[in-house]
Order: structure tokens, then sequence, then C-alpha cells
């Protein structure tokens, strides 16, 4: 790998996640992204564009399928029964890169704050979509590719979401 830190691309038209360094795609990965759409207003529940990065960085060395409620681990592993017992939970599993955006007025600050609407790249049920808009406006994906984007990248990576 180069000495610069890998960029993370997601592209919201392709449903897809490259990491990407001094211009050779490292991974690439089917995510599902809001089923809303693009936009950055609060209470949207829809996927922000423009360059964010991550900020905080959760769930290290937790197994794949750890539960997170608020950003913290329940203790509790995904399981179809677990699934059943919380039918309307919309699940944030594995890991958790809390995204920040970098551009006041589009994706930073005030109402269109990204870190404020508490929008992540997360893992997810494997029953759950992958590849198609289905989720609250996090970028979602299989818990054993969220894990290995985990392992790729950290905090002050720069990601792009673009359509």
């Amino acid at each position: 790998m180069a000495d610069r830190q890998p960029t993370i691309l997601a592209s919201l038209t392709d449903q897809v996640l490259r990491v990407v360094n001094s211009g050779a795609v490292l991974a690439e990965f089917p995510i599902s992204t809001s089923r809303y759409g693009p936009g950055e207003q609060q209470g949207s529940e829809c996927t922000p564009r423009g360059r964010h990065v991550i900020r905080a960085y959760i769930g290290s060395g937790l197994p794949e399928g750890a539960v997170f409620d608020a950003r913290r681990s329940t203790g509790e592993r995904y399981s179809p029964e677990l699934a059943r017992q919380f039918p309307d939970r919309d699940w944030i599993l594995t890991r958790i890169l809390w995204l920040s955006g970098t551009e006041p007025g589009r994706n930073r600050l005030g109402t269109v704050d990204t870190m404020r609407r508490y929008i992540y790249i997360h893992g997810t049920p494997d029953s759950e979509a992958i590849g198609v808009p289905d989720s609250h406006g996090c970028i979602r994906m299989r818990n054993r590719s969220v894990i290995e984007l985990f392992d790729m990248v950290g905090p002050g990576t720069i990601v792009d979401i673009e359509p």
C-alpha cells in the first residue's frame, strides 16, 4: 500500500463502495444507501452527499454480528431469534464508522450536519438487501465486508459520497 491513507468512494447510483489509494482500487463492496435517496436535511432519512471523514471508529475486536444501540455494544449477537423479538429494529451490527461532513452548509453544521444525523457505515443482517437503496440514511454493508473495511481504514479517512 502507498504511504497515503486510502480514500473511500461511495456511489449512490451503483450502490458500491470502493477503497482507493493513489488511483488504485484496493477493495470494492456492495452497499445499501437510503431508500429515500440522497439528501442532507435533518430528519429526511436520506444519505448525505459530498466529502466526509470518519470521525469515530467503533467496534474494534467485537465479534461479527455484535449489536449496537446508541453506538454502544449491547453484548448481544444478531440472530434470527433476536430479529423476531425486535421486528422493527434498524439493526446496526459488527462495526460503526461514524461520518462527519466537511462542507459547511452542505453536510456540516445546522440542519444538514451528517454527524448530528448519526450517519454511519455499518454492518447489517444477511437478510437485509444489499446492492439496492434500502437504508434509513446510513451506508449498510455485509458484516464481513465492514470488518474488512474497518481493518483497511481509520479515523480521519476521507469518504466521498456521490451520485
